[in-house]
């Protein structure tokens, strides 16, 4: 799940039914039907499906774009097609529910059982390259997985895919990194998860976490190419990122010091 509220932040045949569907109702997707006993809108983009409770149409049939935009993108770097379900709660306390989380706070959009919940009060807040950002990166989560990932790996090649037609410069991506970078500070690990976790006492360090993730994929899409990170990807996911490393001839070590001469060189 993507904690960024993130500064960074076709045509479609869309069908949005005159009034609210029941639950009953055909049009709604059957991985949706149960969502609300009030029924949802419905919005069919190419190949995505929104379901929003108490949303504009208007904005769904952008967000359908853009999720359509966000399924080619993933299914270009990892094979498709892909056919994203996108749910719009009409709150945060609603998005938290339907995820089972305790809290969404802070969140864009949180992946969750083959679908992506929007977290509508801060993705509105998102310019359209976040907006884009986070559902190609949330997208990347549901159709490659994450179990038995380490968190930088997972989270780094979400934002891979995510910022990888993005046009945004590196240092403007990875903002808050560069800050430390020109400062001298260059990061001495890869982050785990308590890097990833929200800490008061630093507001930007959960930013950096993610791009150190995100320049970690990039390093080795550069240095090995596209379809060699997806493969240490699957390869992670089998047999263990130790495994996968040592068929590049890397181990946690070596990927370390290569990573950390990777972000002085991208951010200095």
């Amino acid at each position: 799940m993507s904690r960024r509220t993130a500064v960074v932040a076709i045509a479609v045949l869309a069908v949005v039914p005159a009034s609210a569907p029941t639950p009953e109702s055909p049009i709604l997707p059957s991985q949706a039907r149960h969502l609300w006993p009030d029924g949802g809108v419905v919005v069919r983009g190419a190949r995505s499906v929104v379901v929003g409770h108490h949303a504009a149409p208007g904005e769904l049939r952008d967000l359908a774009r853009r999720a359509d935009a966000a399924g080619r993108r993933v299914a270009e770097v990892l094979g498709g097609p892909v056919r994203p379900l996108i749910v719009v709660p009409g709150t945060a306390a609603e998005a938290a529910a339907l995820a089972r989380v305790g809290s969404v706070d802070g969140l864009a959009a949180v992946a969750d059982r083959g679908r992506v919940i929007v977290v509508p009060e801060v993705f509105a807040r998102l310019n359209s390259t976040g907006k884009d950002v986070v559902l190609a990166h949330e997208l990347t989560h549901v159709t490659a997985g994450t179990d038995g990932l380490p968190i930088w790996l997972y989270e780094g090649f979400a934002d891979y895919v995510g910022y990888r037609d993005s046009g945004l410069p590196v240092r403007i991506a990875a903002a808050e990194l560069a800050v430390e970078v020109r400062a001298g500070r260059i990061p001495g690990e890869l982050p785990g998860p308590a890097a990833f976790a929200a800490d008061g006492r630093d507001p930007l360090r959960l930013a950096r976490a993610y791009q150190e993730a995100w320049l970690a994929c990039r390093f080795i899409a550069d240095r090995f190419g596209e379809g060699t990170l997806v493969r240490l990807y699957r390869e992670a996911r089998a047999n263990g990122v130790d495994q996968a490393l040592a068929a590049l001839g890397l181990s946690a070590a070596t990927l370390t010091a290569r990573w950390r001469d990777y972000v002085r060189d991208q951010l200095a």
